[in-house]
């Protein structure tokens, strides 16, 4: 099977955002404390983090293809 011209893209999309969460998760374990409920950079970096999640989990799934793309002899 042969590897997609774009594929090469959304792998150096992925090692960005991977680099991209270890960085706000440094950011929030060296946040000062106490954290008050309503400081917006604390929330800021809580919600990138979710937002990194959420596209490394979307860049990590398998699309689902119901049937191949090239049809095998057999």
């Amino acid at each position: 099977m042969s590897v997609e011209p774009y594929e090469g893209k959304l792998e150096t999309a992925l090692t960005a955002l991977q680099s991209a969460m270890s960085l706000v998760r440094a950011d929030i374990a060296a946040y000062p404390t106490p954290i008050s409920g309503c400081d917006q950079q604390y929330i800021r970096l809580m919600a990138d983090q979710t937002r990194l999640s959420n596209a490394i989990r979307s860049l990590q799934a398998r699309p689902f293809v119901a049937t191949p793309r090239h049809l095998e002899a057999g």
